[in-house]
């Protein structure tokens, strides 16, 4: 499009060359304005790429479409590891003073869905959290942080777990970057106090998502 966009406007100057005294001043307005409309183009575009480059984002190199063993719960008839997957995240806002991390289930028959992971009071200059981080047992989260109590009735990392035969389950692993250093809570503090507390400190979130059929 740039191309056709450019050999347009080279044609057009040629014409203004070759143009007689009256059309002169007609072509030259003409090119000019086609100048300009390139170069606003060429600026939204640079503008569009930089914004994208900024986009808060979170991944894993644990899980991509579907949860593991590796990932699943060990417990409630479920066999797996339950090894807390790999996050990474970068670009956070302007203003973050910590990070939050949640893993929730809006599939589970419970009527209000199934938190598996709620971790907050990461340091600001958090970028990472290992495999088996949040396991309950090991280490690797950053000093400060607090885990608190999921529906399993622990504080901790719990994978997937569903119900057998319910069908695939969809898992949002969200890093919620927070305007506050502390949300004032600690381990004993339920899922819904954790997310109506972490919802009024947001300045954005990264997710992904995976599924898991038991």
């Amino acid at each position: 499009m740039k191309v056709g966009v450019c050999t347009r406007i080279a044609n057009l100057l040629v014409r203004c060359f070759d143009a007689g005294p009256g059309e002169c001043v007609a072509c030259v307005t003409t090119y000019l304005g086609a100048m300009r409309t390139l170069l606003l183009s060429s600026l939204l575009l640079v503008g569009t790429a930089q914004a994208q480059q900024k986009t808060f984002t979170l991944t894993s190199a644990d899980v991509g479409g579907q949860a593991t063993l590796r990932q699943v719960f060990n417990g409630f008839g479920c066999t797996g590891e339950n090894i807390s997957p790999q996050l990474a995240w970068s670009n956070a806002p302007e203003g973050t003073k910590s990070f939050a991390v949640t893993m929730y289930d809006k599939d589970a028959p419970t009527g209000s869905g199934w938190w598996h992971w709620l971790a907050f009071d990461l340091p600001a200059d958090t970028k990472e959290l290992r495999s088996g981080a949040g396991t309950p047992g090991r280490t690797g989260l950053p000093t400060g942080t607090v885990q608190s109590r999921t529906d399993y009735g622990v504080p901790g990392y719990g994978g997937p777990c569903p119900p057998p035969g319910h069908g695939p389950h969809q898992y949002v692993v969200t890093v919620h970057a927070l305007r506050s250093e502390k949300t004032g809570l600690d381990a004993t503090a339920t899922p819904a106090v954790v997310g109506y507390t972490l919802n009024s400190l947001t300045l954005a979130r990264a997710s992904i998502v995976f599924y898991y059929t038991h």
